[in-house]
């Protein structure tokens, strides 16, 4: 990445632009176990749902783990966020204040909202919803932490949502994946090729549901930008990803970022993506 874009983007060099935290946004649908799908196929679940047919849930079974990047109080723990985590490759803070819009509209708080417009679209298609945190927690909680909330969870998928802080006359949305990291406590060699797919649908089903064009600043201009400094990514055992919807400095992209209605369009977007991506059966190995 060019060095004026690195320097910019202040809260991807911290391992994520995300905060982790409680279960407190578990949905306490059950999961099926592995291999184990009847709950989806049994006579009785289209009434138990209301009447709705497999069909309609295809998400049922599937457990998804939302990160809103940032929390909206670290900016009032400065310390705290900035002691350092082991992210298997080497040491980053444990989280940052992320960026804003130039009128102080906070990625922490855009992230936020848009996690909440997913987990309600997510949950009307059968899937049972984590959050890493839901705002309520008074800093973080740290980048290995929130990759560990993945993990711990064993979810089919993981996504952590962002906006970028890059120079206005950026613009568009990229999608991370994790690079082949075997390093320490990281080691990515597993989840590299599904969070590939992963990324690959995600990045499709969020240009087709929002009209935006992958990012024109980085990489090859297809949207996908592979990384391996990232403590998020680097400990995950999950396939995950890291969605950055648009650039915070350039007016054109905060003129959507800001506006409830494209949210609801970005949050179907990211709603689709994973859709695609476990219904196809493309999950983990």
């Amino acid at each position: 990445m060019a060095a004026a874009v690195t320097a910019a983007l202040v809260c991807l060099g911290t391992a994520g632009c995300g905060a982790f935290g409680g279960d407190g946004d578990e949905d306490g649908k059950p999961r099926a176990k592995d291999g184990d799908h009847s709950a989806a196929s049994s006579p009785a679940s289209p009434s138990a749902r209301g009447g709705k047919k497999p069909a309609d849930e295809p998400l049922r079974g599937k457990v998804i783990v939302v990160d809103p990047g940032h929390n909206p109080h670290n900016r009032d723990q400065p310390g705290k966020i900035s002691r350092s985590v082991d992210i298997g490759t080497g040491k980053k803070e444990c989280d940052t204040t992320g960026t804003a819009t130039n009128s102080g509209y906070a990625e922490a708080d855009f992230t936020l909202d848009l996690a909440h417009r997913v987990r309600t679209q997510l949950r009307e298609r059968g899937a049972t919803v984590r959050f890493t945190h839901d705002g309520d927690e008074p800093y973080g909680p740290c980048v290995d932490e929130r990759a560990e909330k993945g993990n711990q969870a064993q979810a089919d998928a993981a996504i952590s949502l962002h906006a970028d802080g890059a120079p206005a006359g950026s613009r568009g949305f990229h999608v991370i994946l994790p690079a082949s990291v075997h390093e320490g406590a990281a080691d990515t060699r597993d989840i590299v090729t599904p969070s590939r797919r992963f990324g690959t649908d995600l990045r499709d089903a969020f240009h087709a549901a929002t009209g935006e064009q992958p990012a024109n600043y980085l990489g090859d201009g297809n949207g996908l930008d592979t990384r391996g400094d990232l403590g998020g990514l680097n400990l995950s055992k999950v396939p995950k990803v890291f969605l950055e919807c648009g650039n915070m400095r350039d007016p054109r992209d905060v003129a959507h970022l800001t506006s409830a209605k494209w949210r609801e369009k970005a949050a179907r977007g990211v709603t689709d993506g994973i859709t695609a991506f476990l219904a196809a059966g493309k999950g983990k190995p």
